[in-house]
């Protein structure tokens, strides 16, 4: 009898519903379990995907910079399969050499993930645009990721198509092909948008050529099919508001040199506007001089509050009149240390900037040494009589 109480007393002891040990186990169980996933994921983050060997090597036996294409797109060493030699053959038969094919892949490595059906058809449909295979080669030594960016061929052919039929030259499309590639990347319907868009804004300003609009815009500023309408549309109110332009002056604008900034950041636009306008004043400039410089050359609120003060007061240290400036603002055009190096030589030949023109230090490299030359040889005879 009393065996019997001492063993059922083990047993309430060792496995009772209330039992230390069991709760004890079961606790120590699920411990290990809730652990588990923490180590788990730490190991998958200690390991690191291999690269595939055999493509190393046949990249580099075709002069590809390895680090070069690494630090552009690094998930393309990880591949499985690739065609870098499919490829080089195709860019050889198109007459491209060994070395702009090693240049094409280090800067735009995904170019070996196309396949060669795909790139024959890509091929043809940019030949339909393009004079030769070396002209789309040039591009492509350019600008690589212009033609491998999309294999969506489809997509490229109704842009191609959507974008001649609005009236597009080819040489306009050969711009967006190398400076925009994402304008043909594109769904269909948002290049449609756009162009619907462009074609609306014509009318209400009252252009009788709603096409013939469409193409001086896209002419001037290719990027613009790559931008929302909503960023558009407040660059033209903007432009509207800022200038006071009534709807005839507004279109001479956006026709002209108003298209350029038609695609900046609104944001953008209006800080580097208020900056110039803000600086100006300070100098003793009025509203209406202000307005005045900008729109005659609006290309300077592509300048950053610190690159136009900057350039402002290296003209101004050598002591031009802020109303020079006023008067051509296409010499913010010039970088401060090519502002400086001009404004020394012109003083050592004898150039008075205080009084003569200052157009000359936007000038390009080669009108300027023309003029240069020319300035110290009648310096020169000067001092000789």
């Amino acid at each position: 009898m009393i065996s019997r109480n001492i063993w059922h007393m083990r047993w309430n002891f060792l496995f009772g519903s209330r039992g230390w040990m069991l709760q004890y186990a079961a606790e120590v169980f699920l411990r290990s379990i809730s652990f588990r996933p923490f180590s788990v994921k730490c190991d998958s983050k200690a390991r690191q995907p291999l690269e595939n060997e055999d493509l190393l090597n046949n990249l580099l036996t075709m002069g590809v910079d390895i680090d070069l294409a690494r630090r552009r797109q690094p998930g393309v060493f990880n591949r499985v399969v690739t065609n870098e030699q499919e490829l080089k053959l195709f860019l050889l038969s198109k007459g491209a050499s060994d070395q702009v094919i090693g240049s094409i892949i280090s800067r735009y490595p995904r170019a070996i993930t196309r396949t060669p059906e795909s790139l024959s058809q890509r091929w043809d449909l940019w030949r339909k645009i393009m004079a030769s295979d070396l002209e789309i080669v040039n591009i492509l030594e350019r600008s690589p990721e212009s033609f491998f960016r999309s294999s969506n061929n489809i997509n490229l052919e109704n842009n191609i198509k959507f974008l001649c039929s609005v009236g597009l030259t080819r040489k306009c499309l050969c711009r967006l092909l190398t400076s925009a590639p994402r304008t043909f990347a594109n769904s269909l319907n948002l290049n449609k948008q756009m162009v619907e868009f462009l074609q609306e804004t014509s009318m209400s300003l009252g252009h009788n050529d709603p096409t013939d609009f469409v193409r001086k815009i896209i002419s001037k500023n290719p990027s613009i099919l790559i931008q929302s309408t909503k960023r558009v549309k407040t660059n033209i109110e903007f432009l509207q508001s800022t200038f006071n332009l009534d709807k005839g002056d507004l279109l001479l604008v956006i026709c002209g040199p108003g298209a350029g900034i038609l695609d900046l950041s609104n944001d953008c636009t209006k800080r580097n506007y208020t900056n110039i306008k803000k600086r100006l004043l300070s100098l003793g400039c009025t509203e209406e001089e202000v307005q005045k410089f900008v729109l005659s050359y609006l290309n300077m609120i592509f300048l950053s509050e610190k690159k136009f003060n900057d350039k402002l007061d290296c003209l101004i240290e050598e002591k031009i009149s802020i109303s020079q400036i006023i008067e051509n603002p296409r010499v913010l055009d010039s970088s401060i240390n090519t502002l400086k190096t001009r404004m020394k030589e012109l003083v050592h030949a004898g150039y008075d900037l205080h009084t003569s023109n200052i157009a000359l230090l936007s000038w390009s490299q080669k009108r300027y040494k023309a003029k240069l030359k020319r300035v110290l040889e009648e310096s020169q005879g000067i001092l000789q009589v």
